[in-house]
């Protein structure tokens, strides 16, 4: 017996999520990730460390709450958004009797996440258009007790259309959990369904820090949804998930100044976005499509080899397995972008797709 057969059987089957930097780079321009370009300063206070922070640390929970506008009930913190989708699954989902259902494609973590928990997954694929296949969804909803959707939708950027999402509401009252995953939705914010948590005690809203505030690597996410869901939550979640200085950080970046300051970030990421989409749809051998996160997905010819000529000359994009000959690249500064659109356009030179 080797320690690969030690491990549960649902374990040994699982292919993990290929994240960016399992993937690695080839250099420093990093338009794979999503994250942001924006290196902002924080002051990290070393002092206190010798204890234990709070499950849930009040004045944190206090300020998302503020800046989602909901009440300190509706909110839970976490380990990122990702943590959010294992306690949901932990805390809903009978390992080998529910499901939770997704539509790709979508965010690979939801599979994952399931499947490490021995809780099988649904898959129904998002229509030509990628938007929900209502009554697909409806056939399968029969065990399913988290429906997972991504909107806007990574890595195809487009958002859920809001009167399917309601739709989806009232066809699993009673029924399972909705859970709209909110990663990107600060470059958008007047797409968010937060207004609908008032009237769906079952929407969950799935939110991160990591995107437009600049802070993939402090890893803090957030739950919102209905006091009753938040409370079952906490019933699993470790007993101290937020480190102390990640908690400090969080609320600084979420202070009046800390947030004008990411909007103003987003803007101009909003601003690099719409020029790199011109310069890159001015190729006839492209089909930009266009996306409300900091990325944009674009098909080309022999998408492979324009990827490793990126790569080659350190600029690292996304590959996207679930939309075939499609590339995926993350916005950041015009300076990266510029470098990105230069390196595609001497690949497609060079396959003869563009003259």
């Amino acid at each position: 017996m080797t320690i690969q057969t030690l491990a549960r059987a649902a374990v040994q089957a699982v292919e993990p999520y290929k994240s960016a930097r399992r993937l690695g780079s080839s250099g420093d321009i990093w338009l794979n990730a999503n994250e942001s370009p924006f290196d902002n300063e924080y002051v990290i206070q070393s002092n206190r460390l010798n204890r234990y922070g709070t499950c849930q640390p009040e004045a944190l929970i206090q300020a998302y709450a503020q800046y989602a506008g909901v009440s300190t009930e509706q909110v839970l913190t976490s380990r990122g958004a990702d943590e959010g989708i294992e306690l949901l699954i932990r805390a809903f989902c009978e390992p080998g009797q529910d499901d939770i259902l997704y539509c790709p494609p979508t965010y690979g973590m939801y599979r994952v996440s399931s499947a490490t928990a021995d809780v099988s997954s649904r898959e129904v694929p998002l229509t030509p258009d990628w938007q929900l296949d209502l009554p697909a969804i409806a056939e399968n909803l029969a065990g399913v007790k988290l429906c997972f959707l991504c909107s806007p939708n990574n890595p195809t950027g487009n958002l859920n259309r809001r009167k399917d999402i309601v739709a989806l509401l009232e066809m699993t009252q009673g029924k399972s959990l909705v859970v709209v995953d909110e990663a990107y939705i600060d470059f958008c914010p007047e797409a968010s369904t937060v207004d609908l948590l008032q009237d769906f005690p079952h929407l969950v809203i799935l939110r991160t820090l990591s995107k437009a505030f600049a802070l993939a690597g402090l890893r803090c996410g957030f739950t919102l949804s209905s006091p009753d869901v938040i409370e079952v939550l906490l019933k699993v979640i470790a007993p101290y998930p937020v480190p102390t200085p990640v908690a400090a950080i969080a609320q600084e970046a979420l202070t009046t100044s800390g947030v004008q300051r990411m909007q103003q970030q987003v803007s101009t990421l909003n601003e690099n976005k719409a020029r790199l989409q011109q310069e890159l749809s001015q190729s006839e051998a492209i089909t930009v499509f266009a996306g409300e996160g900091n990325y944009l997905l674009f098909r080309c010819p022999d998408s492979e080899s324009v990827f490793q000529a990126c790569w080659d000359q350190g600029v690292t994009l996304r590959k996207t397995p679930a939309v075939p000959e499609c590339l995926r690249v993350s916005i950041g500064s015009w300076e990266e972008c510029e470098a990105a659109l230069k390196v595609i356009r001497q690949a497609l030179s060079a396959q003869g797709a563009v003259k």
